[in-house]
């Protein structure tokens, strides 16, 4: 059908009838289905040593890639031990050593009593307590292994325990909340860096084995990591990337992407490494890189952490570590409880432990134990360590960017720009992508003077019916995971745009750039119908991101309005509290340009930015007085707007 003629319906959206949101969320599941099924064909294909070993080589290097690289040089740790306490078969030293210069580790360090010689030693890795190292869970860990004969060096993770990075001293808490809410306020606008917050809680392992090394007491061949939940998530990780590491005890984590894909969904931003799926890599992966070093997998048959995908994890596990002729090194428990490092799962990391480093087996059971108060534990004078943070480092590593001249290559590389499918409008839906439809209406005007695609905005807003009443036809879609359908929670507590948006990058891809193909697809499609047609933009909100890229893509577009979107990326990382902007963020974009790049790029003939936003949510005054920029002055309405900066 010509356009002309599907440009005589008018479109009411219906948004009642269909669930965009799970539209959406299968298309990016089929997307996800073919990379899964791409990397488990490819897996049956290794069929010999050498083949594994080329492959293994590949995951060290790809990984590597994904989290951003490592630091180049290995700086002064600066350890100093600041208090010591004994107790019954072992002592605890407390701990502070630099990982980078300024970013203190605050640590434990168990040392069994008794015992003559070199022990081995166990990096003890905290999950998402809110206390760190000094959860009581954890504490039975240690103390368990302690116990047994083993060291361990246990230390908060940045965000947790006394590394706080969002402090209120007026509280005594986090401003925005321990564990999960501090990983993702500094993680995911990180991201644009092109470095990943697992890259510091990586690296925060390397150099604890280097503290580690210089212990007298420490059998530097004997050496393992062992955790729980996010534990479990670093203990995986080191078994990549940290060699001298004999064994490996990882609870509550491994499970398949297959699996954990859409019920929990992605979580923190430690975990969600962009382009992770793409680039054909899944949990079984970090074990794989390690082989055939013992790597046990312990898990929850109730776990939020899908017990179906480790169990499936564990067969590819199994098969690999039979392939290099160490079959014993491959280990799986599982215990019909929930997610948690509970005694079950540590008795049976004691075992593996043991049997590895001891090379005897260990049937006894976890001795009782009253676990010390958390103050007792710290390392800091008064449980806060200071020293810089992650959201600083991120900011240093976007602000190392050259400036270099804008490139259509460069503008390809930074989004990873496709080109869009060729859409259609059927009805309430416009189809962006084979099998991928988004709302739509259309108001074609008789006689009109040209043509404005419209996003961010509601089909009933007096915004709507002004940009009409200039006598212009509309063409408004709610671009892919944006829109009333998307006002529901995402799972788990975490934020829908942010599970969202971790879904693409783990795709390799972005929403805000999708959203950006799916306002280009409209205007192609108004264009071929209507080739001498002016066809202009106007996105509002997060929205105006995308239109700012699409703009960029398709040069075509006449004039470009955005209101109320954010003036800048780079004001994500450097002011410390953010909200609202989780679908907005492209991995590594500010190693190439920022958002006045782009507007820039452009040219202030083509766009006007309404009111430009900082992260906070307030307007940018100082962005806001520059030129091709303004904020809503008094008497301001949509109408004028569109009338002054549309219209002839």
């Amino acid at each position: 059908m010509r356009q002309s003629a599907c440009l005589a319906l008018l479109c009411a959206p219906l948004l009642g009838a269909v669930d965009w949101r799970a539209e959406f969320e299968a298309w990016l599941t089929a997307e996800a289905t073919r990379l899964w099924d791409a990397r488990e064909h490819r897996l049956f294909a290794l069929d010999s040593r050498p083949a594994l070993e080329r492959y293994q080589q590949e995951v060290r290097e790809k990984a590597l890639r994904l989290i951003g690289g490592l630091p180049p040089v290995k700086t002064a740790l600066n350890a100093r031990v600041t208090g010591i306490f004994s107790r019954p078969g072992y002592r605890v030293e407390k701990v502070i050593f630099e990982s980078l210069p300024g970013y203190r580790v605050t640590a434990n360090l168990y040392l069994p009593g008794g015992v003559q010689g070199r022990v081995p030693a166990v990096l003890g890795v905290a999950g998402h307590s809110l206390n760190g190292k000094a959860s009581a869970t954890y504490q039975h860990a240690f103390v368990g292994m302690a116990r047994r004969g083993m060291a361990v060096l246990a230390w908060d993770p940045p965000g947790q325990g006394e590394r706080l990075e969002y402090f209120d001293a007026a509280s005594g808490r986090s401003r925005v909340g321990a564990g999960v809410n501090e990983h993702q306020m500094a993680g995911v606008p990180g991201l644009l860096s092109g470095q990943t917050l697992a890259r510091f809680f990586i690296w925060d392992g390397i150099r604890a084995v280097d503290y580690l090394m210089t212990r007298p007491e420490i059998d530097p061949e004997r050496l393992a990591v062992a955790g729980n939940s996010g534990g479990g998530t670093q203990a995986a990780y080191l078994a990549v990337f940290e060699p001298r590491l004999k064994a490996v005890v990882s609870s509550c984590y491994m499970t398949r992407w297959r699996e954990l894909w859409s019920g929990p969904g992605p979580q923190d931003a430690e975990q969600v490494w962009p382009g992770f799926l793409s680039e054909g890599l899944d949990f079984a992966d970090f074990a794989f890189a390690a082989a055939p070093r013992p790597f046990l997998i312990t898990s929850a048959i109730q776990d939020y952490f899908p017990i179906a995908g480790a169990r499936a994890t564990f067969r590819q596990l199994r098969r690999v570590f039979d392939l290099m002729g160490a079959e014993d090194k491959a280990g799986f428990f599982e215990y019909d409880d929930t997610h948690g490092w509970s005694k079950p799962r540590r008795e049976a990391a004691y075992r593996w432990l043991t049997k590895w480093f001891f090379g005897r087996e260990d049937q006894s059971l976890e001795a009782p134990f009253e676990p010390e108060e958390e103050a007792l534990l710290w390392a800091s004078a008064e449980g806060l360590a200071g020293g810089r943070t992650t959201r600083e480092l991120f900011q240093e590593a976007a602000s190392d960017r050259k400036t270099t001249s804008w490139t259509a290559e460069r503008f390809r590389v930074a989004t990873g720009w496709r080109n869009p499918a060729e859409g259609s409008l059927n009805g309430d839906a416009f189809e962006v992508e084979p099998g991928l439809r988004i709302p739509a209406s259309l108001h074609p005007q008789t006689g009109g003077r040209g043509w404005v695609i419209v996003a961010g905005v509601a089909e009933d807003s007096a915004e709507l019916k002004e940009i009409l009443a200039n006598g212009l036809s509309v063409l408004r879609i709610d671009p892919r995971g944006s829109g009333p359908a998307y006002g529901r929670a995402g799972i788990g507590g975490y934020r829908l745009p942010y599970q969202l948006n971790a879904r693409e990058w783990l795709l390799g891809r972005s929403l805000v750039v999708d959203q950006a193909r799916d306002l280009v697809s409209a205007f192609r499609w108004i264009k071929k119908g209507r080739p001498d047609d002016s066809v202009l933009l106007y996105a509002k909100g997060s929205l105006g991101v995308a239109a700012l890229i699409a703009a960029v893509a398709e040069p075509r577009i006449g004039k470009v309005l955005v209101d109320s979107t954010l003036g800048r990326w780079g004001a994500l990382l450097e002011l410390p509290v953010h909200e609202g902007w989780d679908s907005v963020v492209i991995p590594g974009v500010l190693a190439y340009f920022d958002l006045p790049d782009i507007a820039k790029e452009i040219g202030r003939e083509r766009l006007l930015q309404l009111n430009p936003m900082s992260p906070s949510g307030s307007i940018d005054r100082k962005l806001a007085a520059q030129p091709g920029y303004a904020p809503r002055g008094e008497g301001w309405s949509i109408r004028r707007a569109t009338g002054s900066f549309f219209l002839p």
